[in-house]
C-alpha cells in the first residue's frame, strides 16, 4: 500500500493543476491498481497536499490581497485590487456550494463509475479546446464573472470534469484575460478544498478516525503531491499565458473515449 500511495500522489500532484481531472484520473488508477477503498479519505488527503502547493505557489498574492481585503473595510477611498478581488472569491465560492452541495450524493456515486468518469473527460477535452479558440479579453473581473466562474467550479465536482480546466475556460469564455483567470481559478481552488475537507472529515468520524482511515505511507504520498503540484503549477502558468493547451485537451478526449469504451466492454471492473 505505501507504493499505492506514492503511485497516486505523483498522480494527484501531476493532475491537479493540470487540466486533465485528478479526479479521473484517481478513479482509473484505483482501478488498475485493485485499490477501491478508502478512495474518498485519501483522496481528500491528497487534495490538502495540493492546497498547500496553492498556498506556496501563490504566496505573494495571497498575502498581498487578502491584506488589501482587510484594509478595505477602512474606507473606500483608494481601494486597491485586493477589495475586488476578496469579494469576487466570496462570491465564486457561495455559487460553488449552490452547486456543489446539492449534487454531494450524486458526486459520491460517480467516483464509482467509469463511465461518468469518461464523460466528465470528454466535456473537459470540449471546454478545454473552445477556451483556447477564444479570443484574449480585457475584461476586469467583477462579481457577476466570478459568480458564473464559481458555477463552473460546483459542476466539476464531477469526477472527470477538470476544476481547473472548467474555471479557467469559464474565465476565458467571459472575456478575462488568461493570465488573470488562471491567478483567479487557483485562489478560488483554497476556500473549496478547505470546505470539502471539513466537511469529509466531519462525515468520516472527526479527524481522529479520518487519519486511521488512511492507507500506510499516506504522509508520503502527500509530499509525493505536494512537489509534483508546485512543478505542475509552474507549468500550467506558462501554457495558459501562452493559450497552449491543445495538448491538453487531446489527451482529455483520447483518455476519456478509451475510458468510455473500457466501461463499456467492462462494466463490472
Amino acid at each position: 500500500m505505501f507504493g499505492d500511495s506514492l503511485v497516486l500522489g505523483f498522480v494527484q500532484g501531476l493532475t491537479e493543476f493540470l487540466p486533465v481531472s485528478s479526479s479521473a484520473h484517481l478513479v482509473i488508477m484505483q482501478r488498475i491498481l485493485g485499490w477501491r477503498e478508502p478512495a474518498l479519505a485519501f483522496d481528500l488527503m491528497l487534495h490538502v497536499a495540493t492546497m498547500m502547493a496553492t498556498l506556496i505557489f501563490f504566496r505573494n498574492d495571497v498575502g498581498r490581497l487578502g491584506m488589501e481585503w482587510l484594509a478595505g473595510f477602512r474606507g473606500s477611498e483608494g481601494r486597491k485590487p485586493g477589495w475586488r478581488y476578496g469579494w469576487a472569491v466570496i462570491a465564486a465560492t457561495m455559487a460553488t456550494a449552490l452547486v456543489g452541495l446539492p449534487l454531494k450524493p450524486l458526486v459520491e456515486k460517480a467516483l464509482s463509475s467509469t463511465m461518468v468518469v469518461g464523460l466528465g473527460l470528454i466535456l473537459t477535452a470540449a471546454l478545454l479546446e473552445g477556451a483556447m479558440r477564444a479570443s484574449e479579453g480585457r475584461r476586469r473581473l467583477g462579481l457577476g464573472h466570478a459568480f458564473l466562474v464559481g458555477l463552473a467550479q460546483g459542476v466539476a465536482t464531477f469526477p472527470g470534469i477538470s476544476r481547473s480546466g472548467s474555471t479557467i475556460a469559464a474565465s476565458v469564455f467571459l472575456g478575462i484575460p488568461r493570465e488573470e483567470a488562471f491567478r483567479f481559478s487557483f485562489l478560488l481552488s483554497l476556500p473549496a478544498i478547505l470546505g470539502a475537507t471539513v466537511l469529509e472529515g466531519r462525515d468520516l468520524g472527526g479527524w481522529g478516525a479520518f487519519g486511521a482511515s488512511l492507507p500506510s505511507g499516506w504522509w508520503a504520498g502527500m509530499a509525493v503531491a505536494l512537489v509534483t503540484g508546485l512543478m505542475a503549477l509552474a507549468v500550467l502558468r506558462r501554457l495558459v499565458i501562452q493559450g497552449r493547451w491543445r495538448g491538453f485537451a487531446v489527451y482529455c478526449a483520447l483518455l476519456g473515449g478509451s475510458t468510455v469504451v473500457f466501461s463499456l466492454l467492462f462494466p463490472g471492473v
